[in-house]
């Protein structure tokens, strides 16, 4: 057996996990009460329903962020192989930047950003 060291590590690695389940089961108390399946959430009762409906704004905002931050790390791992990359790479980012503005442009003008209702973002409207 010439593995000898990571078949003992194996084995004692399951052999904790069995000891450390079984002593919780024989050593830990079970008390049943109404309270405990009460949820207890930051040392508040919660009250009410928590089917809560979001607006699609929030959901929308998150998505875009993840995308952009995404974009961002495209950024970053062109700017450490510039060197390597030349001009062609350069053009390539140049035309991928471009279209990142673009896109945020367009959502400037769909007014995705903005909380408010649509009547009183007429001076955004007539910007662009």
């Amino acid at each position: 057996m010439q593995n000898y060291q990571f078949m003992l590590f194996i084995f004692s690695s399951f052999s904790i996990c069995i000891f450390m389940l079984l002593a919780g089961c024989f050593l830990g108390s079970y008390n049943v009460s109404r309270k405990k399946n009460i949820p207890f959430e930051s040392g508040i009762t919660s009250y009410g329903d928590t089917n809560i409906r979001f607006s699609i704004k929030f959901y929308l905002l998150a998505v875009l962020f993840v995308l952009f931050d995404v974009e961002a790390l495209y950024i970053y791992t062109w700017s450490i192989s510039i060197r390597k990359i030349g001009w062609m790479g350069f053009f390539e980012i140049f035309i991928f930047i471009v279209m990142l503005i673009l896109s945020l442009v367009y959502l400037v003008k769909e007014n995705v950003f903005s909380w408010t209702p649509k009547k009183s973002n007429n001076i955004i409207n007539n910007i662009f």
